[in-house]
């Protein structure tokens, strides 16, 4: 399927309800981002809406992946830094890929995608992000030029007997 990476979209109300489906179906397959099965996009809309309100404010950006029918398909925000001497990179937050393109290269287009839309800002010279411990995103993450650079053991606690490391990745733009 053929995926088209827009930075920076028109935020619209499809554009919205889109991305709530996306996360609400991205987190009920299993994903990592932010929510536990199952989860509706009610659930994740508050969430969405401080992305939302970050990018109204100047303190975000949003890469979005559509497929050929307009549907949102991938996301990923990219955040400023706002401690004086750590604004030379940004932090990428709610990475997602739909289910039915996982594995098939949609992961790696957005997460070029995201670089290609970091270059674009003044002075920004890496990007940050975390990861779930179990989920299988650190090699997906390192495929795609990061380098694990921390992990909190147990930080995240999905279970009251299931903890998993958080992950701290970083790729240099250089």
């Amino acid at each position: 399927m053929d995926v088209h990476f827009d930075p920076d979209p028109s935020v619209t109300p499809e554009l919205r309800d889109g991305i709530c489906a996306l996360w609400a179906e991205v987190s009920n397959a299993g994903g990592a981002v932010g929510f536990l099965p199952p989860v509706a996009p009610e659930q994740v809309r508050p969430d969405l809406l401080r992305h939302l309100t970050a990018m109204a404010e100047g303190r975000a950006r949003l890469v979005v992946g559509r497929d050929g029918d307009g549907r949102v398909v991938a996301t990923a925000f990219l955040t400023l830094n706002g401690h004086r001497l750590m604004t030379h990179w940004l932090w990428v937050y709610t990475v997602m890929v739909h289910p039915s393109l996982q594995g098939r290269g949609a992961g790696r287009q957005l997460m070029a995608a995201v670089a290609e839309a970091a270059r674009t800002v003044e002075g920004i010279t890496a990007l940050r992000l975390t990861c779930r411990g179990g989920s299988g995103a650190r090699p997906f993450y390192e495929a795609c030029g990061y380098k694990e650079v921390g992990r909190v053991p147990g930080a995240i606690r999905l279970a009251e007997d299931d903890f998993r490391d958080d992950i701290t990745m970083w790729l240099e733009l250089g």
